[in-house]
This record gives C-alpha cells, sequence and structure tokens, in this order.
C-alpha cells in the first residue's frame, strides 16, 4: 500500500513538471475575462427575469 502511495506521488510530480503553467500577466487577463463573462450573463438573465415578471404579472 505504501509502495502504491509513493508511485502516484512520484507520478503527480512528473506530471505537475510538464504542466504550462499561465504567467501572471495571463492569469489576470483571464480573470478580468471570466468576470466580465459572468458580469455581462448575469445582467442578461436579470433582464429576462424582469421581462418574465411582467409578463406574469400582467396574465395573473
Amino acid at each position: 500500500m505504501v509502495a502504491k502511495i509513493k508511485q502516484y506521488t512520484s507520478d503527480v510530480v512528473k506530471e505537475m513538471k510538464k504542466v504550462s503553467w499561465p504567467s501572471k500577466a495571463q492569469l489576470k487577463e483571464s480573470t478580468i475575462v471570466v468576470i466580465a463573462t459572468t458580469l455581462v450573463i448575469t445582467g442578461f438573465v436579470k433582464v429576462i427575469d424582469i421581462g418574465m415578471e411582467l409578463v406574469v404579472n400582467v396574465i395573473f
């Protein structure tokens, strides 16, 4: 069991060395894109929600 855990840990370390990590600038840019996209989609959903609420209020 201990040998399997050591092998697994060794394999994880080897694979993590192969990972291409983003630079600080790339990470910042991606974060801004995700936040902006989230805000736009949230705004869109809110507008649809308000519209549906108005329709339901007119019907009932």
